[in-house]
């Protein structure tokens, strides 16, 4: 219980409410095209993407469009989601990344991805990890 001041001198007690819900791991696939940038610019912006954020798993890459796949912690899908959104524009001026827009994306829970990787759906496991050409 926390004690929270009321108008006056009295003071009376609320219980704290558990706002704090358990993080999990998401699995995403973000892709992102625009017109056409020389790929070794493309590279070196998804490189520096990939140093300033080590939680990159893996990108793919061509002069038009990228996907990168990563795991994010996050409390649901809509918060996973809404720093996935982020991710590209927030980072296209330091890591100099093509004025691409985001095309898609895929945002499953960890049970989902291994399922799908078990049953022989879905892409196979990021490896090696790192920025490659498509």
């Amino acid at each position: 219980m926390r004690r929270l001041a009321s108008v006056g001198t009295e003071e009376r007690a609320e219980p704290e409410k558990d706002v704090c819900t358990a993080s999990r791991l998401w699995h995403i696939t973000l892709s992102v095209a625009g017109a056409a940038a020389p790929l070794k610019e493309v590279r070196r912006g998804l490189e520096q993407l990939a140093h300033d954020h080590p939680f990159l798993l893996t990108s793919r890459y061509a002069n038009d469009h990228a996907e990168i796949r990563y795991w994010e912690e996050a409390r649901d899908l809509h918060d996973a989601a809404a720093v996935a959104l982020r991710l590209w524009g927030e980072h296209r001026a330091s890591a100099k990344l093509p004025p691409w827009e985001i095309v898609g994306l895929e945002v499953v829970g960890r049970e989902t991805y291994h399922q799908r990787i078990a049953e022989g759906y879905g892409p196979p496991p990021a490896s090696p990890m790192g920025v490659h050409p498509f």
